[in-house]
């Protein structure tokens, strides 16, 4: 009885070890599979975007190849990401044809990593950095006519997740004169499925911005063509309620070679008694407000922020437009404040600040992110309704704007 006792209780031991060591080897239990889910891109003629999508952080290669006349292919850049299979619905070859980019392919190339190639046209230069939440590997290409191109050394910026390639040599940041700016790009927060911050009232911060931004593009144009007698073009990243990612809000910048880019918001806070009006650009912060603004804008974590901001510190020390960042934030921070202070009892500036946000990495042009009031503080969502105190806004962000172009501040 007790034999059959023991040897029941060692087959059972040995039946439990052999199903653990199955677990153990199986391939789940290896470190979890990225899933590339997408490749998307926005192209001009002299600046294309090209994005791809996972469904986690992965580590991933780039390679830059020359022209092969000897097999017959053109000159090809790709990236190897590591540990990765292909999604199930992803379309492997897109057509591009560009004149920068020809067609851009993903496949297998083994078990555990899919290529993504892209055959290239014509190429000057180019860029390539991860973006978290959700994650995905953007490269931008600058062509030969490219009036905004990067500066930096022959590396690009060492950061999580990439290993360093050599880069083309990059030519000295162009920075337009201000009565020069031709083009200014407003993106209006949100959209669609994102709704923002939404106020105890239920008002949305999309809603709001998109109002502010369609007034802003109304009032800036006649306020320039009165002042200066310019018409210039002015583009709003969406003119509905619209979802638009932050990666394809800067490719809408970069691809109409806008001059200025100023992306409107309105802030949140758990505290209901935070109040005032401040303007930001693309900088790195200790600052424990200014990382939480960017967090709730960016919809990413403070640790996947520093995944990237390797990049972001490179990117600021090349592209030139930082000094000429915090000058256009300056100019609206000033305006804006001054009018809401003086008609309205309790705002109050916030300041010129830097922060981390993605809608602003690798603009090529001086971009500011307005956070124009608090939706949730219950005085400031009932301003927010009001067309009055929009339009109070517009004319202060306006103001602000052609002080820029006016040359206020410049050194």
């Amino acid at each position: 009885m007790i034999a059959r006792y023991n040897i029941r209780i060692a087959a059972f031991f040995f039946f439990a070890m052999a199903l653990f060591m199955a677990l153990l080897t199986a391939p789940g239990a290896e470190a979890s599979t990225v899933k590339v889910e997408e490749i998307r891109y926005f192209s001009s003629k002299n600046y294309t975007r090209v994005v791809i999508g996972l469904d986690k952080k992965a580590d991933f290669e780039p390679h830059l190849l020359k022209k092969d006349p000897s097999i017959k292919k053109p000159r090809r850049f790709y990236v190897d990401i590591k540990n990765a299979r292909l999604g199930k619905n992803i379309k492997r070859t897109i057509p591009i044809n560009d004149g920068l980019l020809k067609v851009a392919r993903a496949g297998q190339f083994d078990k555990k990593t899919v290529r993504v190639v892209l055959d290239i046209e014509s190429l000057k230069d180019y860029k390539i950095f991860p973006m978290p939440g959700p994650y995905r590997i953007v490269i931008d290409f600058f062509g030969k006519g490219a009036r905004h191109t990067p500066v930096a050394s022959n590396e690009p910026a060492a950061v999580s997740g990439v290993k360093k390639i050599k880069a083309p040599k990059h030519e000295k940041p162009t920075i337009k004169k201000p009565n020069g700016i031709k083009t200014i790009v407003i993106d209006p927060g949100h959209g669609g499925k994102d709704p923002g911050a939404i106020g105890k009232r239920r008002l949305k911060e999309k809603t709001v911005t998109l109002k502010i931004a369609k007034m802003l593009k109304k009032d800036l144009a006649k306020q320039l063509r009165k002042k200066h007698g310019k018409k210039p073009r002015i583009i709003l990243t969406r003119t509905k309620d619209k979802y638009i990612s932050l990666d394809e809000r800067t490719a809408i910048a970069n691809s109409r070679e806008a001059d200025l880019f100023v992306s409107i918001h309105v802030n949140a806070s758990p505290r209901r008694a935070a109040t005032g009006v401040e303007t930001y650009y693309l900088k790195y912060t200790q600052d424990k407000e200014a990382i939480r603004v960017a967090e709730r804008e960016n919809k990413a974590t403070a640790a996947e922020m520093n995944d990237v901001l390797g990049y972001i510190l490179r990117d600021l020390e090349s592209t030139g437009n930082q000094q000429e960042s915090i000058r256009l934030a300056t100019n609206i921070q000033q305006t804006l404040s001054k009018g809401l202070v003086k008609k309205y009892r309790g705002v109050k500036s916030n300041g010129v600040k830097g922060a981390l946000f993605y809608v602003l990495v690798n603009c090529n042009m001086p971009s500011v992110l307005v956070e124009v009031s608090f939706i949730s503080n219950p005085k400031d969502e009932k301003r927010l309704k009001s067309d009055k105190y929009l339009q109070e806004i517009t004319k202060g962000i306006t103001r602000g704007i052609i002080n820029y172009m006016d040359g206020k501040g410049a050194g």
